[in-house]
């Protein structure tokens, strides 16, 4: 008989004190998260889109009926004890910050208005090479790349220290920097720090955030494509120094739809001849996407769902000639609620054509707000259970899941969610669900 492979239950320090979320960028993400988090401890609001709040995880049999909040059954901080600072290259403060983005509406953006007063952004490393569109005068000075990371260092340090946290999480906010490849500069942390001190392209200012957090022991979460902790050096520098990491490009629009949709499709077998999606958005991030170089950032993290969902090379009749292709298009009077289209040319029984025609009117803030609150807890609960490196449960949550070198990628939202609840229960030492039940009929 096969060995159980599974690993033994981890021991998880309690969820003592504050816990300190450092942003990258105070934009219209950090900014509604921000004010979110307020109103929900004010109990003014509810915490909907999050699954640490809201959802439920079975336990044992059906038959047992126990299924739980996941807050009540795993040892997650509790909302009310975060406490906020940011970096951003612009030196409004939060509320300013959220007036400007015009996600919430102004009785709710009012009503948390002190709060958001009080947060007010640390200079960037920024440089505009990596993010074209975009210039501001809030930024850090030093002559080269690794002094700027030891001035974030300091940041850590200070943060922590003045908001007494007893533990950080850190999450990139920010635009989308442009394309990047890996490069060899990338693949060992003395490669690296050489790199960072003879100010080489291949760093970008998001890498040194994550090697910021990694030197300091504070977990991260990569809400953008960029590769930032998917290299080489950042995952050896967390594996060493005991740091969770989890990435890339919170999903939120477009690409939660593909995911939802894609599953089900490839689940009846039914064939795709190409799929087509274009967005329009406004606000910030638009406006950077509209930069070419960051848009390719963009469209590869976008594009890479479909093909290790529906797996050609398994099913050649059905998905071999797939056509997929994704636009987007900044459109300044949309702001922050973007519109998602997508047409699917699907084929069925003896190659018959069908078509499915989406069109999602989403506010993307609004649905990334909730995701950085659950990866803030969960990454939390990883470092406090002494976790360290990749963490491909929380996959979930991610365009681009990062996954070990011999893996791929599982886009499949349900087996995204039955992989974080299934490690959620190993971590509890409960029975793991394989949803088998053949034992109901025996």
């Amino acid at each position: 008989m096969e060995k159980d492979q599974t690993p033994p239950k981890p021991e998880i320090a309690p969820a003592t004190g504050k816990l300190g979320v450092l942003t990258v960028g105070l934009g219209a993400v950090a900014t509604t998260f921000m004010a979110g988090v307020e109103l929900i401890r004010r109990g003014a609001a509810p915490p909907i889109g999050s699954v640490t709040q809201m959802g439920t995880i079975r336990l044992g049999k059906r038959t047992e009926g126990r299924s739980p909040k996941i807050r009540d059954f795993v040892p997650l901080a509790e909302p009310g004890r975060l406490v906020f600072g940011a970096w951003d290259l612009f030196p409004d403060n939060a509320y300013e910050a959220a007036a400007k983005a015009g996600v919430l509406d102004l009785p709710h953006l009012n009503s948390v208005k002190r709060y958001l007063e009080g947060i007010r952004p640390m200079k960037a490393a920024f440089q505009r090479d990596y993010v074209k569109r975009l210039d501001g005068p809030h930024v850090k000075k030093a002559k080269n790349k690794y002094e700027l990371a030891e001035q974030l260092r300091d940041d850590i340090r200070s943060f922590k220290r003045k908001s007494k946290a007893s533990r950080l999480v850190m999450i990139w906010c920010a635009s989308t920097e442009i394309f990047l490849k890996p490069h060899k500069v990338h693949q060992t942390v003395e490669s690296f720090e050489k790199a960072m001190k003879q100010n080489h392209p291949s760093i970008a200012p998001s890498m040194l955030y994550a090697w910021a957090a990694m030197r300091e022991g504070v977990p991260f979460a990569n809400g953008a494509p960029n590769l930032t902790v998917d290299i080489p050096a950042i995952e050896q520098l967390a594996q060493e120094n005991g740091v969770p990491i989890a990435g890339k490009d919170f999903k939120t629009g477009q690409t939660l739809m593909k995911t939802i949709i894609a599953p089900g499709l490839k689940a009846r077998m039914i064939g795709v001849n190409g799929w087509f999606s274009t967005n329009i958005l406004g606000n910030r991030d638009g406006e950077v996407l509209d930069d070419p170089g960051s848009f390719k950032t963009k469209e590869e993290s976008k594009l890479g769902s479909l093909e290790y969902i529906f797996q050609p090379h398994l099913y050649p009749d059905l998905y071999n000639h797939l056509y997929h292709k994704v636009r987007i298009n900044y459109y300044p009077p949309r702001r922050d609620n973007k519109e998602g289209w997508d047409n699917i040319d699907i084929f069925g029984w003896l190659g018959y054509p069908m078509q499915i025609k989406v069109d999602f009117l989403c506010r993307d803030s609004i649905l990334a707000a909730p995701i950085a609150l659950d990866l803030v807890l969960f990454l939390d609960l990883a470092k406090r259970a002494g976790m360290r490196g990749i963490q491909e449960w929380l996959s979930f949550y991610f365009k681009s899941p990062m996954c070990a070198p011999q893996l791929y990628p599982e886009h499949d939202l349900f087996i995204q969610l039955m992989k974080l609840k299934n490690t959620l229960r190993w971590m509890m030492g409960e029975e793991l669900i394989t949803h088998l039940g053949a034992e109901y009929y025996d």
